[in-house]
């Protein structure tokens, strides 16, 4: 259908603290996502997380059970794209409250983890926000839609 569409894989992170969800967004504002980056060839995607928040906040993440797969079509830059994501359990053990991006056109900033504030975030993909938000109730409450083992 597209000969020149753009499909990308990409690991990404939830990292929730005191209720707030870590996310990064580019310096020029418009949209923010989770953290993590682009799996390289012959990389498995908690590797490509863990050398992703290393590369992007220079501090190790331990990453976690895998919490969902995500699969967005959409224009970028008037050109088909589309996303698969894997999505992680992630906990950086040395992060403070102001998160330093190393790389210049990124930011890093915490958001609360509620549907209100994920949406007003403009957070990406959108599809997501509901099930965030329930990592942020107690374990008891909130379940993903993958068992531990995944």
């Amino acid at each position: 259908m597209y000969e020149n569409a753009n499909i990308e894989t990409i690991a990404r992170g939830v990292f929730i603290r005191e209720g707030r969800l870590l996310v990064c967004l580019p310096k020029q504002g418009g949209r923010c996502y989770l953290p993590g980056g682009h799996i390289e060839f012959g990389e498995r995607g908690r590797e490509a997380l863990v050398r992703e928040i290393q590369e992007e906040l220079g501090v190790t993440a331990e990453v976690g059970r895998l919490l969902a797969i995500s699969e967005d079509a959409f224009d970028q830059a008037g050109e088909p794209h589309c996303e698969i994501n894997l999505v992680y359990e992630m906990t950086i053990p040395i992060l403070g409250d102001e998160p330093a991006a190393q790389e210049d056109w990124i930011a890093f900033r915490w958001v609360p983890c509620t549907e209100m504030a994920l949406r007003k975030a403009n957070l990406l993909p959108a599809h997501l926000i509901k099930e965030l938000t329930h990592l942020s109730l107690p374990a008891e409450l909130g379940e993903w839609p993958l068992p531990d083992n995944a």
